[in-house]
């Protein structure tokens, strides 16, 4: 294990600054990736990981990071973690250029990613024996509600891109993971979807006992990777127990019914 080297996407804040935290603490050498370059050097600074900044949006930058990490060694993991969701426009209102952003960081960046990535998880995989994709998705991706179209198509499509590539993979060493978090509270996801109207997005979380911290997704992400080469976590939905499906989330402390039989 203190060998094998994970390619983090979306380390500069949230999961995936988390991720890279969490598999630094388990022995794994961690590139981190973003567009934040003093976000990722002050993160490397402190855990020791290494960092590339990189706009996944652009494919001369993608293809930039490819080569880098190419000419520095082994990648045994890649972990898609980048993206996010902007507005909460009906379906009528949708702002063209925030549905076309969120496509594009969601799911063109992972097909870009993968297609990069891929011949050096193979490389890998000869060596070691396997080598692994973790992609974070969303809650999003499995049941619509109103105001979500954008991100719903978004991340449904980038769901459906996993399961496709699993199968695609298929006979090869190489397992394809997804997790599917629902109320997580970070730092920026939900500010930046409000357009940083930060009364709004507190709002989001008000009331709610104990959402999801991205830690709990990081710490599902180093399971599936240090989990036995066998075992393919091929989805986790994970939400706060206050949240029981995507549109029922209980506000206000959690207690024990005394009102039933």
């Amino acid at each position: 294990m203190l060998n094998r080297r994970a390619v983090v996407t979306g380390a500069s804040t949230g999961i995936g600054e988390a991720a890279v935290r969490a598999l630094r603490a388990q022995g794994w050498d961690v590139v981190g990736v973003a567009r934040r370059a003093e976000r990722l050097e002050a993160l490397a600074a402190e855990t020791g990981s290494s960092a590339i900044a990189c706009d996944l949006t652009d494919p001369d930058a993608v293809a930039a990071l490819i080569e880098e990490l190419e000419r520095t060694g082994p990648v045994h993991a890649l972990v898609q973690v980048a993206g996010g969701a902007r507005g909460t426009d009906s379906v009528e209102n949708g702002s063209i250029d925030d549905w076309q952003w969120m496509y594009d960081a969601n799911v063109l960046s992972t097909q870009r990613l993968v297609a990069g990535v891929l011949p050096l998880l193979r490389r890998a995989a000869e060596d070691s024996g396997h080598a692994d994709t973790v992609f974070v998705t969303s809650t999003a991706a499995q049941t619509a509600y109103p105001g979500g179209a954008g991100y719903n198509a978004a991340k449904a499509a980038e769901s459906m891109l996993v399961k496709v590539l699993r199968q695609e993979l298929n006979g090869e060493p190489i397992r394809v993971v997804e997790v599917a978090p629902g109320m997580v509270h970070t730092e920026e996801f939900t500010l930046n979807r409000l357009g940083g109207d930060r009364v709004a997005a507190d709002a989001v979380y008000s009331g709610v006992e104990e959402p999801l911290l991205a830690e709990d997704v990081a710490d599902v992400i180093a399971f599936a990777l240090n989990a036995p080469r066998r075992v393919n976590l091929d989805l986790v939905t994970m939400r706060p127990v206050a949240q029981s499906a995507q549109h029922l989330l209980a506000r206000g402390p959690l207690h024990v019914r005394t009102d039933v039989d």
